[in-house]
């Protein structure tokens, strides 16, 4: 194994044995290390004449492959005792090539030289202090945000990181609070911490991103959330959203209606914004099959705005089109199965189609993306948790350019103690 693992990685958390020893009950009795390893094939053949010049000569790459192998090394410490508990969390995070070329590097897997090759490897560590009151959790340094108006990606072979302090509470029965500010982030392909900003974004200003919101279980079957999120002089987001569940005939029917209302903000250093999107799904699980449907619509001035590199709380934001341009309208039929119905747990099997139209990306917009998935996680035995996962996308556009992309995910977990 690397040693940029063991620096990046193990030394922080060797740093933690003191403190620990200090004062070991709750902080050590309840911790748990655990190893992730992933190893990601990606493949992506672009499909159309977007990568083209005027005369035909090719300028964009027509092919990116790469293979790499991913460690995640995840401390989570327990509590000091007492009314106010520390602890101390720690991820180190490594990804190695196993395979790539000048000529098709760029899939989001590993960083890219200025030379167009990509990294042999690249490293980065981060540790988080926590305090617990009640069933309140403070936390400040290296965190995994996911609410509504921000969730890290974790789509390639690392996560995206944040550095910031967040605070989350469910000290009232039912309901969930949690808000935060972020200062910078790393890209899930680079151990660089960079300025936050807005995806698309290529000027010189950058800001703080905070956000505050709430889930509240109303019921058994309806579960209700709000968040607010602001990047410091460029956008401001209200999100309002409502889910429920219906039992209906041999099975369960799943409403989950979503809202966003983007505004721009202070300095507006990414220009106006203006925004409505208003998306809903409904889905109907029974015996195994769950069969989806959905519907997006987006109106006002500029499109959904979202940070740099992150995944976006949408429907539509699948596999490589995101179908939140401005005024898009798209709609989504999907489907899945539960192999263990025939004796096969943790076979699952699940294929999707969106098609978006009457959009605006400086012209006319048209897209549509076809999605399918294989996935298959050993249940029992030496192995279990070995998961392999298959991925088969398939995109054309008349304003970005059409692709293929096939992707083999191989990920074990390993619970260290």
């Amino acid at each position: 194994m690397s040693s940029y693992l063991i620096r990046g990685a193990l030394f922080p958390i060797l740093g933690l044995l003191p403190l620990a020893n200090a004062n070991a009950q709750g902080l050590v009795d309840d911790s748990k290390l655990k190893l992730q390893l992933r190893n990601v094939y990606f493949n992506e053949n672009f499909r159309d004449e977007h990568g083209m010049s005027a005369r035909g000569a090719r300028t964009a790459k027509s092919e990116r492959t790469e293979w790499a192998q991913g460690f995640l090394l995840d401390y989570q410490s327990g509590f000091t005792p007492g009314t106010v508990g520390f602890g101390v969390d720690a991820l180190g995070l490594l990804g190695v090539r196993l395979d790539s070329g000048r000529g098709r590097s760029g899939t989001g897997l590993l960083p890219v030289h200025g030379d167009g090759r990509a990294a042999d490897e690249f490293a980065s560590a981060g540790m988080t202090a926590k305090v617990r009151v009640a069933s309140t959790t403070i936390k400040y340094g290296t965190l995994l945000p996911k609410n509504p108006v921000l969730i890290y990606n974790d789509a390639r072979l690392l996560p995206q990181t944040y550095q910031g302090a967040q605070v989350s509470s469910n000290d009232i029965d039912n309901l969930t609070l949690t808000g935060g500010r972020l200062k910078r982030f790393k890209l899930r392909d680079s151990s660089d911490s960079m300025p936050i900003v807005p995806d698309g974004y290529s000027g010189d200003q950058s800001g703080d991103f905070s956000y505050a919101g709430a889930d509240y279980k109303l019921a058994k079957n309806l579960r209700l959330s709000y968040f607010y999120g602001e990047l410091d002089n460029f956008y401001r987001q209200n999100f309002a959203g409502i889910q429920h569940d219906l039992p209906l005939g041999p099975g369960v029917l799943t409403s989950d209606l979503r809202y966003f209302h983007s505004a721009d903000a202070g300095s507006a250093y990414g220009g106006k914004v203006d925004n409505d999107m208003l998306s809903g799904l409904l889905s109907y699980a029974v015996v195994g099959h769950t069969f989806n449907a959905g519907y997006q619509t987006l109106s006002g001035e500029g499109g959904l705005p979202y940070i740099s590199g992150a995944t976006v709380y949408s429907f539509s934001n699948v596999g490589i089109g995101k179908f939140i341009e401005e005024d898009e309208k798209t709609w989504m039929l999907g489907y899945g199965y539960d192999f263990a119905r025939l004796g096969v747990p943790g076979l699952t099997f699940s294929t999707r189609y969106l098609s978006g139209n009457d959009g605006k990306s400086n012209s006319a917009v048209k897209e549509w993306e076809r999605d399918a998935e294989v996935a298959y996680v050993v249940q029992q035995g030496t192995f279990k948790g070995l998961g392999v996962k298959l991925r088969n996308y398939v995109y054309r556009s008349d304003f970005s350019r059409g692709r293929d992309s096939n992707r083999v995910y191989v990920t074990y977990d390993i619970a260290l103690w």
